[in-house]
């Protein structure tokens, strides 16, 4: 009993001079089993009166928004630059007015529409028809007081068209039914589910970049070249007035 006091010391200075060294092995033990997620949640911690605060962050998103503007206002540049080295009209709210659909062909609901106003307000075949989001049709006829309206879903109806994000051209074929169909004209149509479909920048029937529907499905195998189902941004058959284009003499 009498070595009792003296082993217990001996023990503590024992392990007094070796806990730093079992420390640090259990450390670098863990950091190694949490491959270093442990240190970064410290350093996190640490560091956190110095992290950017909402002001910052503010100011990132202002700078976003100036550049996103920015780039917008230098396409448009280049595409009014563009149009004018190939004597293209740019179109605008004002060259479309209002007028009420009267009437619809009670055989064929994707057909045709009569419009209220015709040659006495200054209505011509070809103008543009355009629904709440999108472009559904052509002025086919017109009469003094009416106008009837060829719809994209008319059987026989085509149009050039292109997708925006692809800059890839096609033929947009009416099929009778809500949904027509755009015909690509190179087999690598490279378009996908989700892509926008508009009228050709470089149209000259019709004004460019109208919105035209949203690409639904892809038949990449259809022969002789691949051909996708369009879903138009605005439903002829649930519309009461349409906005028609206002063509020159």
């Amino acid at each position: 009993m009498t070595g009792g006091p003296k082993l217990t010391t001996q023990r503590w200075r024992f392990w007094r001079r070796r806990w730093p060294w079992i420390f640090l092995i259990a450390s670098l033990f863990i950091i190694r089993w949490s491959k270093g997620t442990g240190l970064l949640d410290v350093y996190a911690f640490i560091t956190r009166p110095f992290w950017p605060g909402t002001s910052q962050q503010e100011w990132l998103l202002q700078g976003a928004q100036l550049e996103q503007k920015a780039r917008l206002d230098l396409l448009e540049q280049d595409n009014m630059r563009l149009r004018r080295m190939l004597s293209l009209k740019e179109s605008s709210k004002d060259d479309f007015f209002s007028l009420p659909v009267i009437s619809r062909k009670s055989n064929g609901w994707w057909q045709q529409l009569e419009l209220g106003k015709g040659k006495f307000a200054g209505i011509k075949n070809g103008s543009a028809v355009m629904g709440p989001g999108g472009l559904i049709g052509i002025v086919q006829s017109v009469t003094p007081t009416t106008s009837r309206v060829r719809l994209l879903t008319a059987p026989g109806s085509q149009i050039g068209v292109w997708v925006n994000r692809t800059k890839r051209h096609g033929l947009l074929l009416g099929m009778g039914t809500n949904r027509p169909r755009l015909t690509f004209l190179d087999k690598d149509s490279q378009a996908i589910k989700g892509d926008i479909v508009s009228t050709s920048p470089a149209s000259t029937l019709l004004p460019p970049n109208l919105p035209i529907g949203v690409i639904q499905s892809i038949d990449a195998n259809a022969v002789p070249a691949p051909h996708a189902t369009v879903q138009l941004f605005a439903s002829p058959e649930a519309i009461d007035w349409v906005q028609v284009q206002r063509l020159d003499d």
